[in-house]
């Protein structure tokens, strides 16, 4: 598969001409969903889930679906029939030739006093897995693992030791729009020294082959 970064949580990936994509949300490139085979969101929150690139996506693409949970699948279903589904914690799919499984149930606690929401990861292929904002272990190996780097809900010492348990052969950040250039370097040495696998970030728009 070639993976291409996106801003923040979006990720595109490639593979016998189709595409599939993670996570467009409001830091997203406007054009994020735009060609996509197979639309793949993790939970509601706005930087994972916009409507409009949504849309964007399936108007450019007839043949194009999206897999999500049941908040997110309730605000599409009715303009785009039968083509959005609704999953959730253990269920698999293939779409455009993408294997998918589905791990995770809740968001990361942000604070007790905030309600948490449903969050679902996918593991594509049975090697790459986007947690989308939890720290989900699945229950299966991974080689690539979308780590989210930095967000409210986190700090560092957890992002290590998730890749830690984990237990990836890489981890590529994710999450990352509100991590400032001036402390990269700190979470790179951090993660890389620590982590126990390899770690690396993407600018927007490059890409690599896994």
């Amino acid at each position: 598969m070639k993976l291409t970064k996106r801003t923040h949580a979006c990720i595109s990936l490639e593979k016998d001409g189709r595409r599939l994509v993670i996570d467009p949300g409001a830091f997203s490139e406007q054009d994020a969903a735009v060609g996509a085979d197979v639309l793949l969101v993790t939970h509601e929150h706005l930087d994972h889930f916009h409507e409009d690139r949504l849309r964007a996506g399936l108007e450019s693409n007839p043949g194009a679906e999206i897999w999500t949970l049941r908040s997110v699948a309730d605000q599409l279903s009715a303009a785009f029939p039968g083509r959005v589904h609704t999953v959730g914690h253990g269920d698999t799919f293939t779409a455009a030739g993408f294997d998918v499984q589905v791990h995770g149930e809740l968001h990361a606690v942000i604070h007790p006093d905030i309600p948490r929401v449903t969050n679902v990861g996918f593991l594509v292929d049975g090697s790459l897995f986007h947690p989308g904002d939890a720290l989900t272990v699945p229950e299966h190996p991974v080689e690539t693992l979308m780590l989210p780097v930095m967000a409210p809900w986190s700090k560092i010492s957890e992002v290590i030791d998730y890749v830690r348990e984990v237990k990836p052969q890489r981890a590529i950040d994710i999450h990352d729009a509100l991590l400032t250039d001036l402390a990269r370097p700190i979470y790179d040495s951090q993660i890389g020294s620590l982590g126990g696998a390899d770690h690396s970030r993407l600018t927007p728009g490059d890409s690599t082959d896994l």
